[in-house]
């Protein structure tokens, strides 16, 4: 059937997207939140914050032989013991050059550490920006002034240092809801293992890990944004994102457990898994942001601004007037008509 203005009946007809979303609101504010991720290029910044995710890697592994040369350095019982170990193990010439290795790296542990938090410090400063850039595009929370740089980097300062502790405390916490953690500790209190008392700690374990990670992104989407928002919004999205969260780290486990079997997955396979694990996650953390921005008390309309004061200008425009030479042609014009004129009337 063709309508008055061409256009066919169908055509009128709303597509399957539109039916469901019409349909279903939680489908509907997925897919706005789909629209929010897209539309401030949230892959763009899942893989800055990946590349500085793996960048600051590096450094930390630089702090991380430096406390181990100092903590050596100051045991020379344990660094025996490692030695010996290591010539047990490798033997040969390869085992002293490990052993020259090592002692170079125990040497040179202060210049290995200053350099090494020197560059953490500069690589987690950027991540921290990155992340909080990001988070405020999903909000669409954006500043029209910015603040100064040195202001800037305190602030962020403030919050990787914020963000460290909050990580430190959720691995802790995941570490006590660890199964084999749960068992030792009910060992040491005496208490039997049995068939039963494993599956319910799996899934305290579980649920532990669920609640930790539940708390960590609640906290880094509602308060590592440059702008404040609403803590209570941000919930939902953290529950979201954690349950997401704990289902991922499972299927990458027996990702990294099935590629590591051979030589090439054993080099390659953690550094892939390690990037891919990085990039998946920081996806989800701006997916959820954009989540707990698209809901219904956070999309209201913006409020659009008063216009400036009008400015009305005057415009002077200015026309020359006649020259001594065109004035006079215009009177000899003048008599010569008023001569014919007269001399008609006559006639």
């Amino acid at each position: 059937m063709t309508a008055p203005d061409g256009s066919t009946e169908s055509d009128d007809k709303p597509g399957i997207l539109d039916r469901l979303r019409a349909r279903m609101p939680w489908f509907d504010h997925v897919m706005r939140a789909q629209q929010r991720y897209t539309d401030c290029k949230g892959d763009f910044y899942a893989a800055g914050i990946t590349y500085f995710t793996i960048f600051a890697l590096f450094p930390l592994l630089m702090v991380g032989y430096a406390v181990g040369g100092f903590v050596l350095a100051s045991r020379p019982e344990l660094l025996a013991k490692v030695k010996h170990q290591i010539e047990a193990t490798v033997g040969g010439d390869l085992g002293q050059q490990v052993i020259l290795l090592m002692d170079s790296a125990i040497d040179s542990r202060a210049s290995v550490g200053i350099i090494g938090l020197a560059t953490a410090a500069w690589a987690g400063l950027s991540w921290m920006a990155k992340l909080r850039e990001a988070l405020s595009q999903m909000w669409g929370r954006y500043r029209n002034k910015r603040p100064g740089f040195v202001r800037t980097k305190l602030s962020d300062l403030g919050s990787l240092l914020s963000a460290f502790m909050a990580i430190v405390a959720t691995i802790a916490l995941s570490a006590l809801g660890n199964t084999s953690v749960m068992k030792n500790v009910l060992q040491w209190f005496g208490i039997h293992e049995s068939r039963g008392l494993t599956l319910m700690l799996q899934v305290a374990s579980i649920a532990l890990s669920v609640l930790v990670s539940w708390l960590l992104f609640s906290w880094v989407i509602a308060r590592l944004p440059r702008e404040s928002v609403s803590f209570r919004s941000s919930i939902r999205a953290g529950l979201i994102a954690a349950v997401t969260f704990e289902v991922f780290k499972l299927v990458a486990a027996i990702y990294l457990s099935s590629v590591t079997t051979g030589p090439a997955g054993a080099t390659f396979g953690p550094v892939l898994g390690l990037m891919v694990f990085a990039y998946i996650t920081a996806r989800l953390i701006l997916f959820s942001t954009a989540w707990a921005a698209t809901t219904p008390e956070n999309m209201g309309e913006d409020p659009v601004p008063a216009p400036g004061p009008a400015v009305i200008q005057n415009r002077i425009i200015t026309r020359p007037g006649l020259g001594p030479w065109q004035a006079a042609v215009a009177a000899g014009v003048g008599a010569l008509g008023a001569l014919s004129l007269s001399r008609w009337r006559r006639r």
